[in-house]
């Protein structure tokens, strides 16, 4: 934690202290000698919403997909598979 900030300085000093430390960054803020909160721009939260929110989208794809399930394979394939894939490693 670089951008740090105690939740006394924020009482002593007001908004104006939260508003200089964010030019740096997310603040971690500190409350009895601990991490207690962390205070981000909206520029930096609407980017992190926006990540989980496209994460959410993919997960869901990839679900999706993976709940169609796929065409059965003959044990003759499976072993081609198999061989190509034994022939592949290295010894």
């Amino acid at each position: 934690m670089e951008n740090v900030i105690s939740a006394q300085e924020i009482k002593r000093r007001g908004i104006s202290a939260v508003d200089r430390a964010l030019e740096k960054g997310p603040v971690h803020v500190i409350q009895r000698n601990r991490p207690r909160y962390v205070i981000l721009s909206e520029e930096s939260y609407q980017r992190l919403a926006e990540g989980a929110e496209a994460r959410g989208r993919l997960w869901h794809r990839l679900l999706e997909d993976d709940a169609t399930p796929a065409a059965p394979r003959s044990r003759a394939d499976l072993d081609r598979e198999l061989q190509a894939e034994r022939e592949g490693w290295s010894d």
